[in-house]
C-alpha cells in the first residue's frame, strides 16, 4: 500500500485562507484535491504543526520530530476555490540531519524517488523527493550534516488552473509570475504574512502533458 498524505494541521485562522482565495468549510477544513488542510488557529502555534498519513504503521506518532497520526479516512473531495487551486503539488520538509530524516521516512515505507544537489546561500543543499499518494514530498537539507533538532514542515505549493488569473485576483499580495524550476511551468509566491497566513505558500501552473499522453487530472 502506498503511503498517502491525508491531512495537514495548520495553525492559521480560516479567515486568512479565505482572504487568499481558498474555500474553507464551516469546520475550518480547506479541501485541496485529496488532502484536508485543517486550520486549527493560532492557539496551536504557527505554520504546519502536524500531518496525518495513510498506510503507515499503526501507532506512528512522530516522523523525525513531525507530529504524525495514522489516517484510515477516504481521500477528501476537493473543493472549488476562487483562486483556481485544483490540488496540492508538493510539501517541503526541512531537515537538520538528512540521513536521520530519510531513515525515519524509510522506516514507515517511503522510498526515495529522486535526489538533486544544489546550493543555498553558497552552501551545499540536497533535495530528496518522495511520493505521498498524489502529493510530492520534498525533503531539503545539507548533505553530510548531522544537526540537532527536529525536522519541520516548511511550506506548500498548490497547482492552480490559471496562474495569471490567480495572480490578478491576489494583486500585490503575491509576487510576479515567473518561470518555475520545473520545465514549462510558472510560479508565484504568496506574500503570506500580508494575508495573515503563517505558511509559506506558492501557486504553480499545471505540468504539461507528455507527448502522446493526456492529463490525468
Amino acid at each position: 500500500m502506498t503511503v498517502a498524505l491525508a491531512d495537514l494541521l495548520v495553525a492559521d485562522p480560516p479567515e486568512a485562507w479565505r482572504e487568499a482565495g481558498f474555500a474553507v468549510d464551516d469546520d475550518g477544513t480547506c479541501r485541496v484535491g485529496a488532502v484536508r488542510i485543517r486550520l486549527v488557529g493560532r492557539e496551536h502555534g504557527t505554520g504546519i504543526v502536524g500531518w496525518a498519513l495513510g498506510n503507515v504503521p499503526e501507532g506512528t506518532t512522530d516522523l523525525d520530530g513531525v507530529p504524525t497520526t495514522v489516517s484510515a479516512a477516504a481521500p477528501a473531495q476537493g473543493a472549488t476555490h476562487p483562486n483556481g487551486v485544483t490540488h496540492l503539488d508538493h510539501v517541503v520538509l526541512l531537515s537538520p540531519d538528512l540521513a536521520r530524516t530519510t531513515a525515519a521516512l524509510a522506516a514507515v515505507g517511503l522510498d526515495v524517488r529522486r535526489e538533486r544537489d544544489g546550493a543555498l546561500a553558497g552552501a551545499p543543499m540536497r533535495q530528496v523527493f518522495y511520493r505521498l499518494g498524489a502529493v510530492i514530498l520534498e525533503v531539503v537539507g545539507a548533505p553530510g550534516v548531522a544537526g540537532e533538532g527536529p525536522a519541520g514542515l516548511w511550506g506548500l505549493t498548490h497547482t492552480v488552473a490559471d496562474i495569471d488569473a490567480a495572480a490578478a485576483l491576489l494583486g500585490e499580495r503575491t509576487s510576479p509570475v515567473k518561470d518555475a524550476v520545473q520545465p514549462g511551468r510558472r510560479i508565484t509566491t504568496l506574500r503570506h504574512r500580508d494575508l495573515g497566513m503563517s505558511v509559506r505558500t506558492a501557486l504553480i501552473s499545471p505540468p504539461h502533458p507528455r507527448p502522446g499522453l493526456t492529463m490525468s487530472r
